[in-house]
């Protein structure tokens, strides 16, 4: 049996187990053209997921790895609209989402500097087709101290405008009891304690201290509202470990830091290049805020999520589609 939730809770190890078996033997069943493999990744991948009662409390990651040296869009088009019933079934049957990235082993070595593709190379567990240690095969593991600042800026990003996602949900409550209520507070809940968790992770990445392991993270910060983030992540409660303002207070913080780093080469938040300006033009089809033009595309979203955060004001629809693009 494999080890998927944090802490000691065997049923739902097997729940977890159980799941992936099934959703295995379907993936199988269906022989979709060029997928290589499958495999949960994760929180429950690595044997940090969270458990609410008896029940899983995040969403199930799956990576379907294609074979190699295949057309990426039209592959990835294709194994996504395999997979999708089967995404949708146990969607419904486990009571939290069950997602599947697809992913070309040419993608993955493009981005192993990301941190996603990182975790994902250090903790998960074997679904379907070739097994992770050959799909994974040549891939380099990372130094934890050594990732790149610019994952420090896209974990800002990303949650920032998670949390200004909440303050939509906030402003958008005519009471205080819809705006605790069910499915309404969950998400709010959610997006405040992921942006204290984000904030600390960029601070550590800024500082090359980031851990694999959350509670060593935890250890490395020093810091009581990350320590009961990181509580909270593992049993989920009904209230934040802080109210909004305060989160903001907190990501603001942690930007300002990330924004006096630099990268192994030089390169700071504030870098401009030919690079950037054209992946910004390829991929938006606009020039866009001459202010920011030439920067990053992740950190020309970050700076806008930064005005909105300074001024309280949610996202309009054009940043929720250059976040949409870049994230």
């Amino acid at each position: 049996m494999g080890r998927h939730v944090a802490g000691d809770i065997p049923a739902l190890d097997r729940l977890v187990d159980d799941a992936c078996a099934g959703i295995g033997r379907e993936i199988d069943a269906l022989r979709v053209p060029r997928l290589a493999g499958v495999v949960l990744g994760g929180g429950y991948g690595r044997g940090e997921g969270g458990a609410r009662g008896d029940g899983l409390s995040n969403d199930l990651d799956f990576f379907a790895i294609t074979e190699a040296d295949v057309p990426e869009a039209e592959t990835l088009a294709a194994i996504g609209s395999a997979l999708k019933p089967i995404s949708e079934k146990w969607t419904a049957k486990l009571g939290v989402d069950v997602d599947f990235t697809v992913r070309t082993p040419w993608r993955i070595r493009h981005d192993l500097e990301r941190l996603m593709i990182q975790e994902l190379l250090r903790g998960y567990f074997d679904v379907a087709g070739k097994k992770g240690e050959e799909l994974f095969a040549g891939m380099e593991r990372a130094d934890a101290a050594k990732l790149p600042w610019m994952e420090a800026a896209r974990l800002l990003m990303n949650r920032g405008m998670g949390l200004l996602l909440a303050k939509r949900k906030i402003d958008g409550s005519s009471t205080v009891e819809s705006r605790m209520s069910g499915e309404h507070c969950d998400f709010v809940v959610r997006n405040i304690n992921k942006c204290i968790l984000g904030a600390g992770d960029a601070r550590l990445i800024a500082r090359h201290a980031y851990a694999w392991r959350a509670e060593e993270r935890a250890k490395a910060l020093g810091d009581s509202l990350y320590g009961a983030a990181v509580e909270w992540k593992f049993r989920p409660k009904e209230a934040p470990v802080c109210d909004w303002e305060k989160a903001r207070e907190v990501w603001l913080d942690a930007l300002a830091e990330v924004s006096g780093s630099s990268g192994a080469s030089g390169d700071s938040i504030n870098s401009r290049s030919l690079r950037n300006a054209v992946r910004w033009l390829v991929r938006r089809r606009s020039v866009g805020d001459l202010r920011t033009f030439a920067l990053n595309p992740v950190v020309r979203v970050l700076k806008s999520v930064e005005r909105c955060v300074r001024e309280k004001r949610t996202p309009g629809d054009a940043l929720m589609r250059d976040w949409q693009i870049f994230n």
